[in-house]
């Protein structure tokens, strides 16, 4: 499993999804509604997780493999992918907060 192409193809497609929540916001009025946004974007970023593993034939529950089985013992490939791409998520949602706040 390439975690870097896996976390690039994440990323991209986490922009998108961030571009059609700020393109809601505005047929949203009440501020509550648009903080849910946030809950929202956050769904999304398991379920592409869980799509682009389905697309890459990767079980997310199975052990991940290395070389070196002590450096991530116990680990499954969910997790290594959550730990791995959570920085793009969190940038991404803050820049969407901020598109909330700001309106």
């Amino acid at each position: 499993m390439d975690i870097d192409g896996f976390r690039a193809e994440l990323e991209t497609r986490l922009i998108i999804e961030k571009e059609y929540i700020i393109q809601e916001l505005s047929s949203i009025d009440d501020y509550q509604e648009k903080l849910e946004l946030l809950g929202k974007f956050n769904e999304k970023y398991k379920e592409l997780i869980r799509r682009i593993a389905n697309e890459d034939g990767i079980d997310l529950n199975a052990p991940y493999q290395t070389e070196n089985p002590l450096r991530f013992e116990n680990l499954t490939y969910e997790q290594i992918i959550l730990g791995k791409t959570m920085g793009i998520y969190d940038k991404l949602v803050d820049e969407l907060y901020e598109e909330i706040t700001q309106i």
